[in-house]
């Protein structure tokens, strides 16, 4: 009985409904000439990259319930970048195959993808195979399965009893090859193709990916660099601007829900098109959203840069710049001022005081012991909220 999508003839004739993509795609490209153009402005823009790139490998890697050494991998990646750090961590091979199966796709994007690429990637993700990995051991690291059966794609907690097969994948051999170069060729023709939107190309690239599976283990790490090395062919400048993997972390269960049920169907990949593009957009949002709290902080203390605040005062005040008046969704009080600085009653209302009258909170509506402050440059956005209620 034929269940998966690769045993239906033509099965990588993609199809889908325009309708449901169109909308959504002129959107992102809109947000990604945004996030591209605010980035130039930012005060952040040398270590955007460094950063964006970090969170997507440590992101791409916690998918598959692997944690690794941040420090070590930043570092990695900031000799890369050409980025000078004060103390750099000590080099790890992981890192080091990480930061280069990252780099190779992000900075060489105009190479083709070959089969040989491919296999120095896989070399790369697994450089280095811990003598206690018993797993890792077993696999086969620079070259595809060559098993006669299909391959299970299992999830499930690595400490739990049971596992979930989300689906099956191709079987080995001779037969994967030929799956595999249809792929490349395919990867690399289709950057050409006007008709095609290169969005929908690196959805499209993601689930053909994933869908032939043809290493051991490994393959979702793969998946996801091949994802971005299509991004990159796309806009070499954003891709290094947000982290697509940490939308997928997120939403990592409807991440498997999703490719399994498009394993399922022979019709159409709409429902797979439209949560790829969803969480792409979720992606490129984070980032502006972190464009604006850094630019914004960068005039908040360039417009303030006549006031000498004291150490407890710079550090209110950096947690409402850093996004994080979520921890004070009603403005700031005395009895939060001291918690978050340690300071005395009397001295969190006197530095609280001192902010009011240098214009730099403004006191919300009501008063008394639980008197609240905000950020005068949020101001409209608290009084807005108040009239609403």
């Amino acid at each position: 009985m034929k269940k998966w999508v690769w045993q239906k003839a033509n099965w990588t004739k993609f199809k889908w409904d325009e309708a449901l993509v169109t909308v959504k795609l002129r959107l992102i490209h809109k947000k990604i000439g945004q996030l591209v153009g605010e980035s130039k402005a930012s005060p952040d823009a040398e270590a955007l990259p460094l950063d964006t790139l970090l969170t997507n490998l440590v992101a791409s890697s916690l998918i598959e319930d692997e944690k690794l050494n941040i420090r070590s991998l930043k570092s990695s990646l900031a000799r890369r970048l050409g980025v000078t750090e004060e103390n750099p961590a000590p080099i790890q091979d992981k890192t080091e195959g990480l930061a280069n199966i990252m780099m190779d796709a992000v900075s060489n994007h105009n190479a083709p993808l070959t089969m040989e690429r491919l296999l120095q990637w896989h070399n790369w993700l697994f450089q280095t195979i811990e003598r206690f990995d018993y797993v890792a051991q077993k696999i086969k690291v620079g070259e595809i399965r060559d098993n006669e059966a299909p391959m299970q794609v299992v999830g499930g907690s690595p400490y739990g009893t049971t596992t979930k097969v989300y689906f099956e994948a191709p079987e080995g051999g001779e037969h994967l090859q030929g799956l595999m170069n249809e792929f490349i060729e395919w990867f690399n023709s289709s950057r050409e193709d006007v008709m095609l939107d290169p969005l929908l190309r690196a959805a499209l690239a993601h689930f053909w990916f994933v869908t032939l599976h043809p290493f051991e283990d490994g393959n979702g790490r793969i998946t996801r660099v091949i994802t971005d090395l299509a991004l990159a062919q796309m806009d070499h400048q954003s891709i290094r601007l947000y982290a697509m993997s940490v939308a997928i972390h997120e939403n990592r269960s409807s991440y498997y829900e999703v490719l399994e049920k498009c394993q399922n169907n022979t019709y159409t990949i709409n429902e797979w098109l439209v949560w790829f593009l969803d969480t792409l957009e979720k992606s490129i949002d984070r980032s502006l959203l972190r464009l604006d709290r850094t630019i914004a902080k960068a005039k908040f203390w360039s417009s303030y840069s006549h006031i000498e605040f004291n150490e407890a005062q710079n550090k209110v005040l950096n947690r409402l710049l850093n996004g994080e008046e979520n921890d004070f969704p009603l403005g700031i009080n005395a009895s939060q001022y001291q918690k978050v600085t340690g300071v005395s009653k009397a001295t969190a209302t006197r530095h609280l005081t001192e902010l009011l009258e240098g214009d730099v909170l403004y006191k919300l509506e009501g008063g008394g012991r639980n008197t609240r402050y905000v950020l005068k440059v949020d101001k409209e956005k608290f009084t807005q909220n108040t009239h609403a209620l």
